[in-house]
């Protein structure tokens, strides 16, 4: 019933129905390709994004936990900056920080979360991050020396000028009324 080559006869009543195999499996491909070609695309971008806002809260945590005395302010702080960055629900903020803490414990440097952040975003958009974390630091209403180290440390690894690293510590101190 089955001819040698693309072309093969599919039964109809009489037998005489002829379906061109190769372009029948060119039409699903291209309708797989386009329908789940953008679900695809979607999926990544996603990824992207999830990528993104986990190394930001692990960043953030690390400021956080740099000085060993990790207080409620500070928490509330990081809490507050990746609401401000993400426009995240309550219910995502306790998963991302769940999963960020996660990442933070098992990472051996801050490679691994800058690099995304530099994959991803303008100079603009690491400057807001720089200020974020500057926000963590000051949350508990005094700057450790090892929150700036951990802050100058990574603004470094962003690519961050020294000269934006600076304004935007003062910004977030004048901002909040620490010293």
């Amino acid at each position: 019933m089955y001819s040698t080559g693309t072309k093969s006869r599919i039964g109809g009543p009489l037998g005489k129905t002829v379906c061109d195999t190769t372009t029948m499996f060119d039409s699903i491909r291209t309708f797989f390709d386009t329908h789940l070609g953008a679900a695809q695309d979607l999926n990544a971008t996603r990824g992207q994004e999830h990528e993104l806002q986990l190394a930001a809260a692990a960043l953030l945590l690390e400021v956080m936990h740099a000085d060993y005395d990790v207080m409620a302010d500070e928490l509330d702080g990081v809490r507050d900056a990746l609401q401000t960055a993400f426009e995240l629900d309550s219910a995502e903020l306790d998963e991302l920080i769940e999963l960020a803490s996660q990442e933070r414990d098992a990472a051996v440097g801050y490679y691994q979360f800058t690099r995304s952040i530099n994959d991803q975003l303008s100079p603009e958009r690491k400057a807001e991050i720089v200020e974020l974390m500057w926000r963590v630091a000051y949350a508990d209403g005094s700057l450790d020396r090892y929150e700036e180290h951990v802050v100058r440390r990574v603004a470094d690894l962003l690519y961050v000028p020294h000269s934006v690293f600076i304004q935007t510590k003062l910004r977030v101190a004048d901002s909040l009324g620490a010293s």
